[in-house]
């Protein structure tokens, strides 16, 4: 039997029997696509296969349903377009500028999007595995005509901050140092893809199949990897501290060099004497004691009720159910934390910073989170961080939240009854189905907040 020879293209070869079309035959073919859409009379499904727009503008308009394949895109202005259903098999997506657009069930088999801007698009049951199109070359050998290598789809370099590619298939993926913070990749099958070095801060892959994945130097502060399968997964050199793990095996992960969380039992002061001498710090302004520094810390089951550890250092530590209620903790660090289900009830949280900590179902009823004021040469307002936080579900019942940051947090399904909201900035945060009876919002950002109407 005759094997056929199969060689990857050269960079002038890719483009042969690719004919380029001007924006005038592109808006042209889009204005009968756009009649098949919507099933007029006339209508004609657009058809680009093979073709050449590369830097051609496609923002805000729909190819939905529309066979794309093997067409070079590259540098094009894709923001806001739709490409549900899309046939875009082996297409050359290269530095393309695709925020905000949809490819909801799209074929993207072997297309390459290597530098593409992918902010805040969706690419929800999209199919990002391996393909390949092959055609004769020059020298009578069958080209692969894409930009990547074919056995998965490219989205190496790229940006996708916010991208929701839940139950997208991404097996063979080279995703290579690839900005996915934020990104929700729920159930996403990751089989043998490449994430090595990507910057996965604050993604949700709950469910997720990373079965063999590469994940070395990876970012993943703050990352949701609940229920995920980690098998054989190669984790050497990533960062695991504040990651969510619940019900995740990583016994058979390569966690070599990896950064863990450590347990309270491996800290060579016990925490008592860490408290004390920490109380004696703040009373001497720093000149005797020592600074408590609990971050990276697994203090779940303990109880920190009722302590006095203003300024101290608790980020990235896991304090998931734990009673902090009564807590003093004004100043402190808790950035990344975990703290869901905590009880906070009551508890002195001015100037806090928890930016990206997760407080998911936890109780802050009562508490204080509003500015801590710094006098000197001025007097200073200092607000409390909670930037990108995780609060929903959160129980915030007359909590003070006077001027705290509040921008991209999570407050979906909290309880901010007769909370005091006042100067508070709450851009592009999520209030869906948050209860705000009574709470004062006077002076509020509300700028770009999502589930709120404002009655």
């Amino acid at each position: 039997m005759t094997m056929t020879k199969v060689a990857p293209a050269s960079s002038d070869e890719l483009d042969i029997g690719r004919k380029k079309i001007t924006q005038a035959d592109l808006d042209r073919i889009l204005e009968l696509h756009d009649a098949f859409l919507k099933r007029r009379s006339g209508g004609v499904r657009a058809s680009l296969k093979l073709l050449d727009l590369s830097y051609l503008d496609l923002a805000g308009r729909d190819l939905s349903e529309a066979d794309l394949s093997g067409c070079k895109m590259f540098g094009c202005a894709l923001s806001g377009a739709k490409f549900s259903n899309a046939n875009l098999f082996a297409a050359d997506l290269r530095s393309a500028v695709m925020e905000r657009a949809e490819f909801r069930r799209a074929d993207l088999r072997g297309a390459c999007l290597r530098g593409a801007r992918m902010n805040d698009s969706i690419f929800v049951e999209a199919d990002l595995r391996g393909g390949v199109m092959l055609r004769p070359g020059r020298d009578g050998e069958l080209k692969q005509i894409a930009a990547g290598d074919g056995i998965g789809a490219e989205l190496g370099s790229a940006s996708a901050q916010r991208a929701d590619m839940s139950r997208a298939k991404m097996s063979n993926a080279f995703i290579l140092q690839t900005d996915l913070t934020d990104a929700v990749l729920c159930n996403v099958r990751f089989i043998r893809a490449d994430l090595s070095n990507s910057n996965l801060t604050g993604a949700t892959l709950e469910g997720a199949d990373l079965t063999e994945a590469n994940l070395t130097g990876a970012m993943l502060q703050g990352t949701v990897l609940s229920k995920a399968c980690m098998m054989y997964t190669n984790l050497t050199d990533a960062n695991l501290i504040g990651a969510i793990l619940d019900a995740v095996d990583l016994s058979m992960a390569d966690l070599t060099n990896a950064s863990v969380v450590r347990r309270l039992s491996d800290l060579d002061t016990s925490l008592r004497e860490i408290v004390s001498a920490h109380i004696e710090w703040v009373g001497s302004a720093g000149h005797s004691g020592r600074r408590a520094d609990l971050s990276k810390q697994d203090l779940t089951g303990t109880d920190l009720s009722g302590l006095k550890l203003s300024a101290s250092n608790l980020s990235y530590s896991v304090l998931k159910g734990v009673d902090l209620s009564k807590i003093c903790l004004v100043m402190s660090d808790l950035s990344f934390v975990d703290l869901r289900d905590a009880n906070l009830a009551n508890s002195d949280l001015r100037g806090i910073n928890l930016y990206r900590a997760t407080l998911t179902g936890a109780q802050l009823v009562g508490a204080r989170l509003g500015p801590v004021e710094i006098s000197g040469t001025s007097v200073t307002n200092w607000p409390s961080n909670l930037e990108n936080a995780r609060l929903n579900r959160a129980n915030l019942n007359g909590a003070d939240l006077r001027g705290v940051r509040l921008a991209r947090t999570d407050l979906s399904h909290a309880d901010l009854r007769d909370a005091d909201l006042r100067k508070a900035v709450l851009e592009d945060a999520t209030l869906t189905n948050a209860d705000l009876r009574g709470a004062r919002l006077e002076g509020a950002n509300l700028r770009g907040v999502m589930g709120y109407d404002g009655d």
